[in-house]
């Protein structure tokens, strides 16, 4: 803040004066007992991103992980950054198809485990052309009716 607010007062005289002139005034002139405990409001990127430059929203596309709590439709959010380890839930380039299933490793195997029964486990070895995209550290799963419309209208 300038010397110039403390140096002279916020009323000028005018008629024209309101409260609204007044940066910090409110209209009874005192704060609220609560104004000490209020939060700022929650900022996802805050909360669920990592980091930033590194991460992506996907959309899934198949029912491979539903157990897992993954449905068509939701939003994954997934960070290039992090190192797959077994046990993460990743998205995977696998022949041209991008796949959500979790990485399993053992001492001489690894695979891609579906949190579905209905499908397959694969199996992969140095001649499978496996691109590990990114580890899935959230998802978004909308319950509304109404939200699940609006976003369906953008499409």
């Amino acid at each position: 803040m300038s010397s110039e607010i403390f140096s002279r007062s916020a009323y000028n005289g005018s008629k024209n004066f309101s409260q609204n002139d007044i940066q910090t005034a409110n209209a009874t002139g005192f704060g609220a007992a609560a104004d000490d405990y209020a939060e700022r409001g929650i900022d996802l990127n805050e909360q669920l991103i990592i980091n930033k430059p590194a991460t992506y929203f996907f959309r899934m596309n198949g029912e491979a992980m539903l157990e897992a709590g993954i449905y068509p439709g939701d939003i994954l959010i997934v960070d290039r950054s992090l190192k797959a380890v077994s046990g993460k839930i990743i998205v995977a380039a696998l022949n041209g198809s991008l796949l959500v299933r979790r990485y399993k490793e053992n001492q001489n195997n690894y695979w891609l485990e579906p949190a579905n029964k209905r499908f397959a486990d694969i199996t992969l070895d140095k001649h499978v052309p496996l691109k590990l995209w990114g580890v899935v550290t959230c998802v978004i799963h909308i319950i509304d009716p109404i939200l699940i419309a609006f976003n369906a209208s953008k499409k």
